[in-house]
């Protein structure tokens, strides 16, 4: 009888330290799923940075979403997937462009991402300029690979 009873503490001592580790070891899955997640979506916001300075209309297609809202720093202009890749497509608008202080928080199939774009702009008249503006993006994971939903972005002082 003390014997069972010695199994029975073992067996059910076992199972609490299970039933114990089981959420921190789910937690840790997590956590390394969501830090997979967030380079995905770093992975797709270089290649965006990409297509915007080259033009690229195929790759600014597969990079967004239908339904993409894109808000300029002005606060007035708000373009569609269409009249986004429009006003890029074909042209070269940036001698550069960088994204810097990347701050990216996965939420299940969204991802918020904020950065500073930084761009050496190309006017009309051929000269240059800068567009130094704070960004935040929202990104949709919806059965496919992450694609840009929204965007809205405000000015900023060099700093």
């Amino acid at each position: 009888m003390v014997e069972t009873e010695n199994c029975s503490r073992r067996v059910l001592l076992a199972g609490m330290t299970v039933g114990l580790a089981m959420p921190v070891l789910a937690a840790g899955s997590v956590t390394a799923h969501a830090a997979d997640e967030s380079e995905a979506v770093a992975r797709q916001l270089e290649a965006l940075r990409v297509a915007i300075v080259e033009g690229d209309a195929k790759a600014l297609d597969a990079l967004t979403h239908p339904q993409m809202s894109y808000g300029h720093s002005s606060g007035r202009k708000i373009e569609t997937k269409p009249q986004f890749i429009a006003s890029l497509a074909g042209k070269t608008n940036y001698k550069s462009l960088t994204f810097s202080e990347q701050w990216i928080q996965v939420v299940g199939d969204n991802a918020l991402v904020r950065h500073v774009w930084d761009g050496a702009d190309i006017l009309p008249n051929g000269e240059t300029g800068r567009s130094y503006i704070a960004v935040m993006q929202v990104w949709l994971k919806d059965g496919g690979p992450w694609r840009l939903l929204a965007r809205q972005s405000c000015p900023l002082k060099p700093a």
